[in-house]
């Protein structure tokens, strides 16, 4: 991804490699850098305290320019159980570090580290348990994070620690796992932070870039940053003091029956904004489209664990929902500065996580686990939507509507002579953008399309299909000659990319 800065010495792009190079480049020649990094570029894979291996992290995200600082994340195989290097190797030798990084944006020199796995002495420290934190890894950043420029600070979504669905080889809440982390741009330090999972056992990362909102709350100016969960949750808080804008009440959840495993006995639960997308699974949120569909789908369940969020994984399999994917995933939300509405793209799909014991001599945990997204004849086991947008009005956090993403399968053979609303698209929720005429997200479910809805409603105002393309990304949008133009990114391994452009009326 891209990034730019610019300051009295000059411009200069700043790109950053899936494998682990961050390059400044002339904007006018495209030319690197030669005063930044070694001969215009930086080796992300070396400056930590474990040397980063290409094999196991990679970046895939733009870098954030906050200042005169860049802030980079990174993206670690951060797999359901551990791996070996080789059968010699100690197990914390193939974890790889989710430390996030600050570089000076104009020499490229490595200014500050954040360790988000707290070693001794640090913040944080006491709760990871039988010292886990000297080999603990991932606990990383592989989404955008965002900045503010005016506070010089810069707001992290903190994932989910190693191993995902298992955490009694790293007992305690395991800061700063799944947490909102804002820090000062210029010296890395924390200023605050918010843990939306303890002890995080579901892969429940915070997957998008933070939004920063400026709102009205009861008559008074707040300066606000908000955050899309997996978990359906949309977390509010005052970006100064990290303070949740309405009160977050840690509620009791479901034991596990793991042995060794000892989850948190609390969860966070904001008691508003409402969730945007369904929490846990009971047998009436089953789909019943047809009686045999319904009744496969309860056939499909009997033997597993179904319960409220938060329901610890089994070796039974345990049905989670939101599942891995979200609820909000990569796509996260767009917020308007004008009217203050807030709009996130999520899904509906579970996950059946499935624990299985493990000789520990051997893989050097107790447990490994599986996943998989189980369906019924192909279409989700849950009732739809199975893709949605919410609209909130973040003054007051109220819902304003709440629609479908997308037609669906409604061609899917099962659902064949039905007249039936639009279901939502199963798959990645997409991103949005915000303009002053229209909300516009790409999809690629129905067709690869891009499509236009009114910021009121949710309602289709237009749709162009993008024939033969794969789309991943949100659009974008700038003005030329006094015109806004929409534009959208298309491609894959076997497709040519390209740039698509729009004119606005």
């Amino acid at each position: 991804g891209l990034a730019y800065h610019q300051d009295a010495s000059g411009a200069r792009v700043l790109l950053l490699t899936t494998d682990g190079w961050l390059y400044a480049l002339s904007p006018t020649t495209g030319q690197p850098v030669a005063s930044f990094g070694v001969n215009g570029k930086v080796d992300l894979t070396r400056g930590l305290r474990r040397e980063l291996r290409r094999s196991t992290t990679t970046w895939s995200y733009p870098p954030t320019v906050c200042g005169n600082t860049v802030v980079i994340g990174n993206q670690a195989n951060d797999g359901s159980h551990y791996r070996r290097r080789n059968q010699t190797a100690p197990w914390n030798d193939n974890l790889p570090l989710g430390d996030v990084r600050g570089f000076d944006a104009r020499t490229g020199e490595q200014l500050w580290v954040f360790k988000t796995v707290p070693q001794q002495g640090e913040f944080g420290n006491d709760t990871w348990g039988d010292e886990s934190w000297r080999w603990m890894g991932n606990t990383n950043v592989w989404s955008m994070t965002s900045c503010d420029a005016e506070l010089g600070h810069v707001y992290l979504p903190v994932t989910a620690p190693t191993h995902h669905f298992y955490g009694g080889d790293r007992p305690g809440n395991n800061l700063f796992g799944t947490s909102v982390v804002a820090l000062d741009a210029s010296t890395g330090e924390r200023l605050w932070h918010y843990q939306t999972v303890h002890h995080d056992i579901w892969d429940y990362d915070l997957p998008a870039a933070p939004v920063i909102t400026d709102l009205v709350v009861k008559g008074q100016p707040v300066k606000a940053v908000a955050q899309v969960g997996k978990t359906g949750f949309l977390y509010v808080f005052d970006r100064i003091t990290g303070k949740p804008i309405w009160p977050i009440e840690e509620k009791p959840v479901p034991a596990s029956s793991l042995e060794g495993e000892r989850p948190s006995l609390t969860q966070p639960f904001p008691t508003w904004p409402p969730p945007f997308e369904q929490q846990g699974l009971t047998q009436s949120d089953l789909i019943d489209l047809t009686p045999e569909l319904r009744q496969a789908a309860l056939e499909t369940v009997k033997n597993w664990n179904i319960g409220p969020l938060f329901t610890p994984p089994s070796i039974e399999g345990t049905v989670a929902l939101p599942g891995i994917g979200g609820g909000a995933n990569w796509g996260g939300a767009a917020f308007d500065p004008e009217t203050h509405m807030f709009y996130v793209a999520s899904r509906r799909m579970p996950t059946l996580i499935t624990a299985r014991e493990v000789d520990q001599a051997r893989f050097g945990t107790r447990y490994q686990a599986s996943f998989r997204m189980p369906s019924g004849d192909g279409l989700p086991l849950v009732k739809p939507p199975w893709s949605s947008i919410t609209a909130y009005q973040l003054d007051t956090g109220d819902m304003a509507w709440q629609v479908p993403n997308g037609i669906g399968p409604v061609d899917h053979p099962s659902l064949k002579g039905l007249d039936l609303p639009p279901l939502g698209n199963p798959g990645t929720a997409p991103g949005l953008l915000i303009t002053r005429a229209a909300i516009f997200l790409g999809h690629r479910a129905d067709g690869t399309v891009l499509r236009a809805l009114d910021k009121n409603s949710g309602a289709l105002l237009w749709e162009h299909p993008i024939k033969g393309a794969h789309v991943e990304a949100p659009p974008m949008t700038y003005m030329a000659d006094g015109q806004q133009f929409i534009v959208i990114g298309t491609g894959s391994a076997i497709e040519p990319s390209r740039l698509t452009a729009f004119r606005l009326p």
